[in-house]
């Protein structure tokens, strides 16, 4: 309402939607922001323990092969202009036959669709499942994108637990229990974000039979797939699609250190023709029409990066991630006031447990956090923002020296903060 000076108040049309203002919209990004607004400007220097990209520190920079793949696409002045909707047929074939290594079937270039990042693809999936009415399940803790997205579109959420004493498995139970005849689909996060867990074949076969029974499709978001380095291999969600139909995410911004780079896709698999038959590969095709693309010279280049890392590149980073993961576990298990129930064996997170308890002045995870960003210029995540109060999500993927001091001030903070018993 405003005063247009001669004392009539007037009133405006427009007014944000909502769902766009509200704490839904929060994100990572948002409960990063006010954690870091606590720190001392005259401090010590930050330690980001809270981000998810590795590529500030130069031991995870990308393979050679994936940088000239890159500089050769720009080079070449062939992809100046705009793609397909789809992306470009020989880097889709491209990514079917990567996604496909291992599998009873071949994925074709037309069951790829290429996106700007993973985020772009979760976008898709939620768009083109959201009818008036729908619910989709969503692991607790998860990647917050996904509840923040769902609120805007108006679709209801409906949250299953991953089991901390159980190495982080789904609560297939409780799933059963939340759905209903709305409900049209699952998220899963393998390997995981936020838990650093790597599901089981056998664990992921039952959510597949599960996802049968109850007629819905799963969201397979596999953008930290094949980092592993535990004894849990990586098993692709795709490999039950004969069981139930499979929407995979994926990008190459995780395995290949790269972020910035924003190129993903969302797969479809299958074989019994399910996805066609409900129309979802349609509205995907639909939803293409009017959406934004990666940049060309940057989807062009996906062949040559798939084609020119070697696999020495992949090996390297993972002893890498392994060293750093071991690292954090072990530093966590020295600490008394804090707990990590299952050593990470993927992605780059970990989820840790604080005992406020036994804390003089600290509450809850969000008093943690900013206190610690505050005090040591330490950031991590509160768990309040992934739906686990008393939690913090852990980033081990920096350079191990940074990692090493990172702990140190933890370890000093908490014993500062600790009770006199």
């Amino acid at each position: 309402m405003e005063n247009n000076g001669n004392g009539v108040q007037q009133v405006w049309n427009f007014r944000p939607n909502e769902a766009v203002t509200g704490q839904k919209l929060f994100g990572v990004r948002g409960v990063l922001e006010y954690v870091m607004s606590h720190m001392n400007p005259k401090g010590k220097s930050k330690i980001p323990l809270g981000h998810g990209d590795p590529s500030h520190f130069e031991c995870f920079r990308t393979s050679a092969g994936a940088e000239e793949a890159l500089i050769g696409s720009i080079r070449s002045a062939k992809n100046n202009g705009d793609a397909p909707a789809a992306g470009l047929l020989e880097s889709r074939r491209a990514v079917a036959d990567y996604l496909s290594q291992g599998l009873p079937y071949k994925l074709s270039a037309e069951d790829v669709y290429l996106t700007v990042g993973c985020i772009q693809g979760i976008d898709f999936a939620i768009k083109v499942l959201g009818r008036e009415g729908a619910n989709i399940l969503l692991p607790r803790p998860g990647f917050p994108y996904y509840d923040s997205l769902m609120a805007y579109e108006g679709i209801e959420v409906r949250y299953y637990d991953l089991v901390p004493e159980r190495d982080w498995e789904i609560d297939l139970g409780q799933v059963e229990a939340i759905a209903d005849n709305n409900t049209v689909a699952m998220v899963i996060i393998n390997p995981s974000n936020p838990c650093g867990v790597v599901f089981r074949r056998d664990h992921l076969c039952e959510v597949a039979e599960t996802a049968r029974r109850l007629h819905i499709l799963i969201i397979s978001d596999e953008v930290y797939g094949n980092l592993t380095f535990g004894e849990n291999p990586f098993t692709p969600m795709v490999s039950f699609a004969s069981t139930v139909p499979v929407l995979t995410l994926g990008s190459i911004s995780k395995r290949w250190m790269v972020p910035g780079w924003r190129v993903g896709w969302l797969a479809t698999c299958d074989p019994c023709g399910i996805l066609k038959k409900t129309k979802v590969i349609e509205g995907l095709k639909n939803i293409l029409n009017v959406s934004d693309s990666p940049s060309t010279y940057a989807q062009a280049a996906i062949p040559q990066i798939i084609e020119k890392t070697t696999e020495d590149f992949y090996g390297e980073m993972l002893n890498l991630l392994s060293h750093v993961a071991e690292i954090c576990y072990n530093r966590i298990q020295k600490l008394d006031l804090l707990f990590c129930p299952a050593k990470p064996e993927g992605s780059m997170f970990v989820m840790v447990k604080i005992n406020t308890s036994g804390f003089e002045d600290i509450r809850d995870d969000i008093e943690f956090c900013a206190l610690l960003a505050k005090e040591e210029s330490v950031i991590v995540l509160p768990g309040t923002a992934l739906g686990m109060k008393s939690w913090i999500r852990v980033t081990f993927a920096v350079s191990p020296s940074l990692l090493e001091e990172g702990f140190d001030r933890i370890e000093s903070f908490c014993r500062r903060h600790a009770k006199n018993l």
